[in-house]
């Protein structure tokens, strides 16, 4: 296992604030030579000292000094130990359900990313994981629904697509009180607004590719935990599969996060904005957004984070607004994924969620009318005017 020792010592920046030791970083400068832009350490192997003495690297696929200031980098804004960071969203998923055994049983949100849904439906069902889908904001569902096998209750909140909110510290309490772990995927949220380690989660996962990375040019997952078993796990997961993040897309995610703050700002005034013009269209019948104060969960939101977010989904009228929508916006692209700097429109029934059951989607509400948008840094205004061509 690679040593964590002191793994937090390598930072002095712990009484900065969060936007702060998000442009600083962990290290920060490179320490030999006091480059402020951290290097790309494009490099497979490392030399050794002599017979037993190394500089701590190996081998880049058990740990390189790009990647492992990132880790370091996700741990302190996570205000967690030890952070992972992986080829994908779903690969670092993958890393997580590996923590569950043959007979185990895990509780998911039942609207959750259909990529999820089909790590646990397709590959681990078939290794004797069992799994139940229910409304995770509903408290009294999920204790009637833990069994004695139960081991992980998986959060997704806000959740993908249909903005369900879940209480992480009543959620981490009723885990633990049944021997499971509570993990939550921070996606769509990211540790500036929502810190989910320090609510009594035992994980945090991420898609990396979201909001962490911002500029939708790389694919990225991330993990972090304060548990050293959790990251004796997670380590062990990354030497055997191979599946770390590659120095090149450490460097470029290490770059984003420098104005993550800045990004969740903007992305979370803009959101607002296009949020409460949505809800004015004649053309629009739903929409839903954790920044209502009539959300069902609103008391819950304000409770466990500082800020709603730039996600929005939304339902129209017809197949003929769909339809027109998604082949008239301009500046608005009609693109898979969320988080970037540009606004995105996806369809849900077809993308996120292709491998969700069709009748799954519908009692769910992810119908053939239903849209999610990832409101995106540009100019509100410019977003709704390219929003209203495209309906009218």
């Amino acid at each position: 296992m690679k040593n964590f020792s002191n793994y937090r010592d390598y930072s002095k920046k712990e009484n900065l604030k969060f936007d702060s030791k998000a442009v600083h970083g962990a290290l920060g400068c490179e320490p030999l030579t006091g480059a402020v832009s951290f290097p790309i350490y494009q490099s497979a192997t490392f030399r050794h000292v002599e017979l037993g003495v190394t500089t701590d690297f190996l081998y880049s696929r058990l740990s390189n000094p790009t990647r492992q200031e990132l880790e370091r980098t996700l741990a302190i804004l996570e205000e967690g130990e030890y952070g992972f960071c992986f080829s994908s969203g779903q690969a670092a998923n993958m890393a997580m359900f590996t923590w569950l055994n043959s007979g185990d049983h895990v509780l998911l949100m039942d609207d959750i990313y259909g990529g999820t849904f089909r790590i646990v439906t397709t590959i681990f069902a078939k290794y004797g994981i069992e799994y139940d889908f229910i409304d995770l904001s509903d408290i009294e569902a999920v204790k009637a629904a833990i069994k004695p096998n139960t081991k992980m209750i998986f959060i997704e909140t806000p959740s993908n697509p249909m903005m369900k909110v879940a209480d992480i510290a009543k959620l981490s309490e009723i885990a633990h009180e049944n021997g499971a772990i509570a993990v939550v995927d921070n996606t769509f949220l990211t540790p500036y607004f929502q810190k989910p380690l320090t609510l009594g989660a035992d994980v945090v996962v991420h898609s990396a590719t979201k909001y962490l990375g911002g500029h939708n040019d790389i694919i990225a997952g991330a993990v972090v935990v304060r548990d050293e078993k959790l990251a004796e796990h997670f380590s062990v997961q990354l030497k055997s599969h191979g599946n770390g993040l590659a120095p090149m897309d450490s460097w470029l995610m290490l770059r984003g996060i420098k104005t993550l703050h800045l990004r969740m700002q903007r992305h979370n005034e803009n959101a607002m904005k296009v949020a409460q013009w949505l809800r004015n269209h004649p053309k629009v019948t739903k929409v839903y957004y954790v920044g209502f104060s009539d959300h069902k969960d609103y008391e819950v939101t304000c409770r466990q984070t500082t800020g709603f977010g730039g996600m929005i989904s939304f339902a129209v009228d017809s197949m003929d607004t769909v339809k027109k929508l998604l082949r008239d916006v301009d500046m608005v692209l009609f693109a898979e994924s969320l988080g970037g700097t540009e606004t995105l429109i996806t369809y849900p029934t077809t993308q996120t969620h292709e491998d969700t059951p069709k009748d799954v989607k519908e009692r769910l509400g992810i119908t053939d009318t239903f849209l999610r948008l990832s409101v995106g840094i540009e100019d509100a205004d410019d977003i709704i005017n390219d929003l209203k061509q495209a309906m009218e």
